[in-house]
């Protein structure tokens, strides 16, 4: 299976990238705005292209005329951050394969990518519409479990990861020093047993820890 990801929050599509990748699936491109999709669709074969909705004050569903001419054959696939009625009805009117919720585990979201390279057409509230499995449930008491070792500034910090916050930016966003902000990030490294940044931000949206778009923390504290 051959993936084109176009989405402007650079973190998360690097990160869903490297996770794809890491699950044997392979991703030709990363764009972060329609425009560039349209030139990777007209330069790579590509079976499914995930797309994010908003692009600043664009529609993506705006640009699909410009990038079926590119590659009639791609499915499209919309993830987004709010998954509410209008985007459903403007998903179905526009030939969408999938519609799916950014906050759902990276179980559910490969999941749907699989449908949707088979011929599926997966959006919530059609007859057919994937449920919650087995699996993602699982992954998500694994990621409660995880979160209870990650102190509270610990969860600031790996959301601010999750933002693309650099050192000396968490640094001042929460007011300590840069030494202090790089030992919290060695801590959260640790507990998570990863050995990067991108490998802490990929895992916190995976296990359903952090919202991908906001750096939200999902998980209530106990």
């Amino acid at each position: 299976m051959r993936v084109l990801i176009c989405d402007d929050h650079i973190v998360f599509a690097e990160s869903l990238a490297h996770l794809l990748g890491a699950m044997n699936r392979e991703v030709v491109a990363v764009t972060h705005h329609p425009n560039q999709a349209v030139t990777a669709l007209r330069h790579q074969r590509v079976d499914v292209c995930i797309l994010d909705v908003v692009f600043g004050s664009e529609r993506a569903i705006d640009w699909l005329p410009d990038m079926r001419r590119a590659s009639p054959h791609t499915r499209i696939m919309l993830l987004s951050g709010q998954v509410d009625p209008p985007l459903l009805a403007s998903a179905r009117a526009a030939g969408i394969r999938a519609v799916v919720d950014k906050r759902q585990s990276a179980v559910e979201i490969v999941g749907v990518l699989d449908r949707v390279h088979n011929g599926a057409v997966v959006i919530p509230g059609d007859r057919g519409a994937q449920p919650v499995s087995t699996v993602a449930r699982q992954e998500s008491s694994a990621a409660r479990r995880l979160a209870t070792f990650l102190t509270v500034r610990e969860r600031e910090v790996l959301s601010a990861l999750v933002r693309g916050c650099d050192t000396n930016n968490l640094a001042s966003s929460l007011g300590i020093s840069q030494a202090t902000a790089r030992c919290h990030i060695q801590s959260v490294l640790t507990k998570m047993g990863v050995h990067s940044r991108l490998e802490a931000a990929t895992g916190a949206v995976r296990h359903g820890m952090v919202r991908p778009d906001t750096g939200e923390w999902l998980i209530a504290a106990d």
